[in-house]
């Protein structure tokens, strides 16, 4: 039942029962309807994850003795659900006597050593606290928290300090929202939501315990936890803010959008207040209700940081004006960003750089855009705010600086992950995958583009994920995975579509488009390229304009209808122009060589070889040293063109990209001359990137639906796979693969 989930709930579903197949298998059936389609958040607490796996195991603990428990439920509190590492300062300050444990350790429940009681899994770690009675429970938190009083541990001294209360509390509230900043600003969302939900649950106030909820959300959001944060904004205050973010992440893209440009609009109004209802001036810089900044946290190398600036104060509604145009950019239609840039202007907010030079691309005014994305660009110091970080790449990326797209990207991650924010990982993740795809990276690639899938998926991503997918598409059309290619592109194109999410449609289109085009099917080619390369002022997005072009030239001078082509080109010169990318001129100039007839290319391509060196994009160099090598062979420049053809062939045999090995060799057949051998003894030179991963999971011992489930793929392609890879390796078993693998040195 498990399988027939969708990849996101599955992977969300197994994370929330920490793996645990039986209380898996207990929770499907317990879920309903809309939580197996993915539209309700999964339950979150263990009584409602698995009622009948945790009546077995209180059953379990209450059998052994009264001072055994004791001291399990005293680890349990430490441990779970916020850990303090405090159990043996706790048992010493109370003079417990360790040596009941010896019980537990002889039932296999927990065993005791100098780290601390190690329970036998997370599930009985929950059921020896479950199992305790209300008043133990007290007992043992306020124990824990009067032997909490280290450097740093304050936050988690008041976590017990609110556990072992009896009942509502407006100074223990205070202390607790107090100590929730303070573990936000060291990057533990996680803690941070676990302090405010105490906090919420012991505040008399009413309207004061939904703005707790709704804070608790933000922060569950942060770590990671979207099925919580989800469940918690349905209790908390009315705020557009952060239903836009999740809707952004999960959701439709076109609401995220106006959900989060009227939140703009709230933020904006004159007298409103920004003050944080923890009252500490911090903030999680995801701009909901209240946030201020992480102050004095102000980034290096024109990076603003967290704060906006050194001395200057984190600003919600220029922070959600970002991620508006976010939801803009993953809607493909950058209309909106012309009409958030507008509100901005009208309402005096800071516009990010990225907004204003989609606005300014899309309205045809280049150089303007140029501008606005150099400013936005050059925002990648490190250890600034993830957001800022993620659209430095992406304006990086417009502009053609591959490696500073990478090291923002990569920047963004490192700083996401020390604040403890392992969503914003995910989202970092996608946009590096277009450096490594541009780049010609597809194995490393697609290896890093996987794990963020699994990230973004178990984080509540649904929307990043189909971004994933729609890369993973593109690695495998570099790599001609054609049937892989296929099926990531299909996934991404339905559950895109659905959601009004252009840009991931887009990419896995243009996936299909490549295949065509590399394996000689022009026409096919031609017509899904053609609308992603529409050209001029308010036509289409500007990214995939830019990915589109030199490919929808290269498949209409193959079909021999240039004529919309010859216009699309000039648009994407007068952009590489503005912009000034050696790797975006160099693919002019190889459009101008194939409109060119006879002799007249031979120059054109020279130039775009000239510029590709002083470029990042090695693929598409040798992709253009191809279809020069090919000129020459026609125009019998024999010499040239060996050299030329061999060059690229070689170049392909190292992206592991078969299919365009395949072409290289065709040309030099055609020139009559030989090609370098097809087989070699390392199997690593005989497989696509896609089947050797598959043979070194097959050789680890993984069944053909393991390998699957990891690398979100269906049975029945690693079945193909498989087959391919016995094919190609000239072997008619698994037992044989691991002998091979086994005696090789596969990289």
């Amino acid at each position: 039942m498990i399988q027939a989930l969708p990849e996101g709930v599955r992977v969300r579903l197994l994370h929330s029962v920490y793996g645990d197949p039986h209380a898996a298998a207990e929770l499907v059936t317990l879920l309903s309807d809309r939580q197996s389609a993915g539209l309700d958040p999964l339950p979150t607490e263990p009584a409602s994850l698995a009622p009948q796996l945790l009546r077995a195991l209180r059953a379990e603990i209450r059998s052994l003795p009264d001072d055994t428990r004791l001291l399990l439920l005293l680890a349990a509190a430490d441990q779970y659900p916020v850990a303090t590492h405090a159990f043996s300062r706790a048992a010493t300050a109370a003079r417990l006597d360790t040596r009941p444990l010896e019980r537990a350790e002889t039932a296999g429940v927990a065993h005791f050593g100098t780290g601390g009681v190690v329970f036998r899994d997370t599930w009985t770690r929950i059921a020896a606290y479950e199992s305790g009675s209300p008043a133990d429970r007290r007992d043992v938190h306020r124990l824990l928290a009067r032997v909490l009083h280290g450097d740093g541990e304050s936050p988690r001294r008041s976590w017990h300090r609110g556990a072992g209360a009896l009942g509502p509390s407006a100074r223990l509230v205070a202390e607790l929202r107090g100590a929730a900043g303070k573990a936000r600003r060291t990057g533990q969302p996680a803690l941070a939501r676990a302090l405010l939900e105490r906090a919420a649950a012991l505040c008399p106030d009413p309207a004061e315990r939904s703005r707790l909820v709704t804070r608790a959300a933000a922060d569950a959001w942060q770590a990671g936890d979207g099925d919580r944060a989800r469940r918690l904004v349905a209790d908390g205050t009315a705020d557009d803010a952060l239903p836009g973010l999740f809707a952004l992440r999960a959701g439709n893209a076109t609401e995220a959008f106006d959900a989060l440009l009227g939140a703009v609009a709230q933020r904006a109004r004159p007298g409103r207040r920004n003050d944080p209802p923890d009252g500490d001036g911090d903030g999680d810089g995801d701009g909901t209700s209240g946030d201020r900044g992480r102050s004095g946290d102000t980034g290096r190398s024109g990076d603003t940081g967290r704060s906006g600036g050194k001395g200057v104060p984190f600003d919600p509604a220029a922070h959600l004006l970002a991620r508006a145009t976010e939801a803009a950019v993953y809607t493909g239609d950058l209309r909106r960003c012309r009409e958030a840039a507008r509100m901005a202007e009208r309402l005096g907010v800071a516009s990010p750089g990225t907004l204003g030079g989609l606005a300014a691309a899309f309205e045809g005014r280049y150089e303007d855009a140029r501008d606005l994305l150099q400013a936005a660009a050059g925002r990648c110091g490190p250890g600034g705010d993830p957001t800022l970080l993620v659209h430095a790449g992406i304006a990086s990326l417009m502009l053609g600086d591959h490696t500073r797209a990478a090291t923002a990207t990569l920047r963004a991650a490192a700083s996401a992950r020390a604040r403890g924010a392992t969503g914003a990982q995910a989202q970092a993740m996608e946009f590096r995958a277009y450096a490594d795809f541009w780049t010609g990276r597809p194995q490393a690639g697609r290896a890093a583009a996987t794990e963020a899938l699994h990230q973004a998926y178990a984080t509540g991503q649904d929307n990043g994920a189909c971004h994933l997918r729609a890369a993973l598409a593109m690695f495998a059309a570099i790599t001609g995975d054609a049937d892989v290619c296929r099926e990531q592109a299909a996934a991404a194109r339905s559950y895109a579509l659905a959601r009004g999410l252009g840009l991931p449609a887009a990419l896995a289109q243009w996936a299909l488009a490549f295949l065509d085009l590399t394996d000689g099917r022009f026409a096919g080619a031609a017509a899904r390229l053609r609308a992603l390369a529409g050209f001029g002022p308010g036509h289409g997005h500007r990214a995939i304009r830019h990915l589109a072009t030199p490919h929808y030239v290269e498949a209409a001078v193959r079909t021999g209808d240039t004529r919309i082509a010859r216009a699309a080109h000039a648009d994407y010169h007068r952009w590489a122009t503005a912009v000034r990318s050696p790797d975006d001129l160099a693919l002019s100039a190889r459009c101008r060589a194939l409109l060119a007839p006879g002799e007249e290319a031979v120059e054109h391509y020279r130039t775009a070889l000239a510029l590709h060196a002083r470029g990042t994009r090695d693929f598409e160099r040798a992709r253009t040293e191809l279809l020069f090598g090919s000129a020459l062979r026609r125009l019998r420049h024999r010499t040239e063109a060996r050299d030329r053809l061999h060059s690229a062939l070689e170049a392909f045999d190292h992206f592991g990209a078969p299919h365009c090995a395949a072409r290289a060799r065709a040309e030099l057949r055609a020139l009559g001359v030989p090609a370098a051998p097809t087989h070699s003894v390392d199997p690593a030179a005989r497989l696509t990137a896609q089947q050797l991963l598959v043979a070194r999971m097959v050789a680890e011992g993984a069944t053909n639906r393991e390998i699957a489930a990891r690398l979100a793929l269906s049975p029945r392609t690693i079945d193909h796979h498989l087959r391919g890879v016995f094919t190609r390796l000239g072997i008619r078993s698994r037992i044989d693969l691991v002998r091979l693998i086994a005696g090789s040195e596969v990289p």
